[in-house]
This record gives structure tokens, sequence and C-alpha cells, in this order.
């Protein structure tokens, strides 16, 4: 036993060493429908594994920061910016040691729209780590030590398309403000026109393209992946169904679909609404802690890697640097 601990810290002593002396990168985790359960303890045992496996992937190869891919809290968002859920759901949860200081960058889901989202919004006031400035937005970074720059456009596609019914339809029908609607398209094409990052990221709640129980968001393969293709955009990152997929289409846009991080479904019921050849991966296990994805941007190249909430490494894969406009 002595042996064992003494080899454990010697690895924890020597991976951050690793890490440091690695290639220079932007690292991030992405988790969507996190969000626990409104009735006490106001968690799950899913999201609790991967609160925990965030953590020791975060200690081991570092992140820059985490991605929020909505449905941060079920079943009914949060009621006010002074709601116990944020603590219950979130702060208590994420509260190792290595996430302290990680910032978390958030979008809203369909379950957070049943809320206040201008509640969520607000505690970006509160919380050292939540920043949510407003329900769609963008988000710049360097790669250390290099010129190379990433953007990411945070998208509230509930505000696109409109929310969806779980239990009644599984498609957004239609925005019940369709003049916002129009503002937020307007603004990611006139942001995705101008942007000259190497690398260009679009994150929203709703899939473009998915097989499993929700499918592909009508609206968003309408509406959004023209721009994808046109702009010539990187990745799509997403949740809403809660199960790990990557996709990729033949303009080589990359669909990062990772919606595990609260509940697993093993539904594969719009397999065949999905262009062929374009899954890549799926993994919907019934028996799984779930999971997330950790995305890690090079000078070279972007990778993407799917690790079970047991500390599995499912799948990975690599998209490279958009080459300049």
């Amino acid at each position: 036993m002595d042996m064992w601990m003494a080899l454990l810290f010697l690895q924890a002593l020597l991976l951050p060493s690793l890490a440091d002396g690695a290639t220079p990168a932007l690292r991030f985790v992405a988790v969507g429908d996190w969000g626990g359960v409104p009735n006490a303890p106001f968690h799950t045992a899913r999201e609790m594994a991967n609160a925990k496996e965030i953590a020791r992937t975060v200690q081991i190869l570092g992140a820059d920061f985490i991605l929020s891919l909505g449905d941060n809290f079920y079943f009914t968002g949060v009621q006010d910016v002074n709601d116990k859920r944020f603590q219950e759901t979130f702060e208590d949860v994420f509260s190792d040691r290595s996430l302290r200081n990680v910032p978390w960058y958030v979008l809203a889901g369909n379950h957070d729209h049943l809320g206040n989202v201008s509640a969520q919004i607000a505690y970006s006031k509160i919380s050292k780590r939540w920043n949510f400035p407003s329900p769609f937005y963008r988000l710049r970074f360097k790669i250390p030590r290099t010129n190379v720059s990433v953007a990411i456009f945070m998208l509230d596609t509930v505000t696109l398309c409109g929310n969806s019914d779980d239990f009644l339809s599984q498609q957004p029908e239609r925005p019940r403000d369709v003049k916002l609607a129009r503002t937020q398209l307007s603004w990611l094409k006139k942001q995705l026109a101008a942007a000259r990052e190497d690398y260009v990221l679009v994150a929203g709640h709703y899939p473009v393209w998915s097989i499993a129980e929700h499918g592909p968001t009508h609206c968003l393969v309408k509406q959004l992946r023209p721009l994808l293709a046109t702009y010539r955009v990187t990745a799509y990152l997403c949740g809403h169904d809660h199960n790990l997929q990557y996709l990729q289409d033949e303009n080589g846009v990359g669909y990062v679909l990772s919606g595990a991080g609260n509940f697993m479904d093993p539904s594969k019921r719009h397999q065949r609404k999905v262009p062929n050849g374009y899954l890549r991966f799926h993994y919907g296990a019934e028996d799984s802690l779930g999971g997330f994805a950790y995305v890690e941007i090079s000078s070279k190249e972007m990778t993407v890697t799917y690790i079970e909430a047991s500390g599995k490494s499912l799948f990975k894969t690599s998209l490279p640097r958009r080459a300049r406009p």
C-alpha cells in the first residue's frame, strides 16, 4: 500500500511537468447537459463522476477553461440569481482544487429557458468562475507562445430555433421572438465573415447532426449548416442528446456532441436522418457514468478526445488548422 501511494505521488509530481513541457496549446473541456436534478441532493451520480474525472483530467493534462454546452440546471433552470441550485448543482459539485481557478464559459439550453436565463447571466457577477456575459457572444484566445488564434462563437440555439418539449415534439418548432432570432443569425454571419482566426469554433446547445433521441435539428440544418461550410468553420460543439458523438461532413466540418454530463441515453433512433458516412463515433451505454470531450488546439491541429467518466479514453480525432482567408 505504501509503495502504491508513493507511485501515485511520483506520478502527480511528474505529470504537470510533462504537461508544461508539452507543445504550446489551448486546452479545454466541453461538457453539456450536466445540470443535476431539482430535488435533494440536486446532483446525480453521473454528474459527480464527471466532475471528478474532469478534475483529474485538468490536473494531469491542464485546461484553460471549461465550455458549458447548456442544460446547466434540470429541469426548469433557475428562478433568480440567488437560486440555491447555483451552489448545490454547480459550486458544490465542481469543487475540486484543480477546478477552482478554471473559468467556465456558459450558454443556455432548452431546460435553462424554462427558467430565468437572465439570472444565469447575472450570476457571472457573483461567481468568479461563471462567465455568461450575454445570450450569444464571442470568445477569442491566443495559443500560448505563438501567434495562432482561436475564435469561439457561443450561440443561444433556443432563441434561434425555439424551445423543444422533450415529451411532445423532439423538434423546436419556431422561435418565440422572430426578430431576436434574426438579429442573432445576422450577428453570427457578420462575425464569421470577418473572422481571421486560425481556428473558428461555433457552440450551441442543439445539435446540427445527431443520430440519437432528438436527431438533427431541422432549423440548424437549414440556417446554420450553410454558414459553417461557407466560412470554413473548424467545428460545431453541442449537447442536447445525452450521449457522446463525433460526426464530420464532406466539407471537413467536425460536429462534437458532448451531452453526457448527467444522463445517458443509448438511442440511435435518428441514424437514418444523418447522411451516410458522417458518423465516426457514438457512445451511449446506459450503464456508463457519462463523459465529456477534451479539446487541445495547437499551431498544427485541433484534437478532440472523448473521455468516459471512469477515466477511459473512448475516441480521438483531429481537425486541421484553417487556411488563412
